[in-house]
């Protein structure tokens, strides 16, 4: 099993500790989010991040895992609607206000190190006296706009597509895995301000995207995927990510969307294979 560092920091979005843990020192930032009530040890504990191994300790991502608010918000069936709007809303905030932020700070320090480290193995490779006066930046410019990904499965595919979707000035990417992306049944219908701006589908369906913000998600890609067994909590899955992909498209946004086979169930396994195809394809 992989090894990463662990981070507890204060939210003051949240007003809280927030937990989050690292998996690499380099590479393209890749932002996790854990299932539905899940949290941030999930995916360490489900080998997600040996899924993508390979591409990890040869510094092409660094893998971020996000905690959430367990049952505390969007699944507390205790809290009304709105107030459970009201939470995820505050959720959003933290992760693209604060955890967003420290995830980027920490990516371009560990950059700039390997970046160092390259340009010194080099220097001494070809044996130039004055290679000091080589800067990583001169072989290595900074890329303009985003350069973040969110990925996750369940409601954590969820958390990934609407945090794209609201801030492509920060994703260039997000993977849904077996996502539910219509989530009234949790923080209410639409005419909630609220709960239109944290559900994809009815915010995409109304229009509420301006020409600015379809521009930029066209710069990105949206990559979902579904299996197509018939038992357990896949079939609705299936149905949500076929909806989703059909938003997208209607709304002249890139997608590629992918079904899987009749055995592919909604469980770690297949989320672990699936993360394991889609980074390779889009890191190696």
């Amino acid at each position: 099993m992989m090894d990463g560092i662990y981070y507890k920091e204060w939210s003051p979005a949240l007003g809280r500790e927030m937990e989050f843990k690292v998996y690499g020192t380099a590479g393209v930032p890749v932002l996790a989010f854990p299932c539905g009530g899940g949290r941030f040890y999930d995916w360490e504990n489900n080998a997600m991040p040996d899924a993508a191994a390979w591409l990890i300790q040869n510094g092409r991502i660094q893998l971020f895992c996000a905690d959430s608010l367990a049952g505390e918000g969007m699944l507390d069936s205790s809290l009304s609607p709105r107030r459970r709007a009201e939470m995820q809303e505050k959720y959003f905030c933290y992760i693209t206000g604060e955890l967003v932020p420290r995830i980027l700070e920490l990516n371009a320090a560990g950059n700039a190190a390997a970046a160092h480290k390259a340009a010194e193995a080099e220097a001494d490779a070809a044996e130039t006296p004055d290679a000091d006066e080589a800067k990583p930046s001169d072989k290595n410019p900074a890329k303009k706009g985003p350069v973040l990904w969110a990925v996750g499965a369940d409601l954590g595919a969820y958390q990934a597509v609407n945090c794209r979707l609201r801030r492509p000035n920060l994703f260039c990417g997000a993977i849904g895995l077996s996502g539910y992306y219509d989530v009234s049944r949790w923080l209410g219908a639409p005419e909630d301000d609220l709960a239109l701006r944290n559900s994809p589908l009815s915010a995409l369906s109304v229009g509420l995207l301006d020409s600015a913000a379809t521009a930029a998600l066209q710069q990105g890609q949206f990559i979902l995927c579904a299996g197509q067994a018939q038992d357990g909590r896949e079939p609705e899955a299936l149905a949500s990510t076929q909806a989703m992909d059909m938003a997208l498209k209607a709304a002249g946004i890139p997608v590629s969307t992918e079904v899987w086979g009749q055995d592919v169930t909604h469980d770690w396994r297949w989320w672990a294979r699936a993360f394991d195809v889609f980074t390779n394809r889009l890191f190696s």
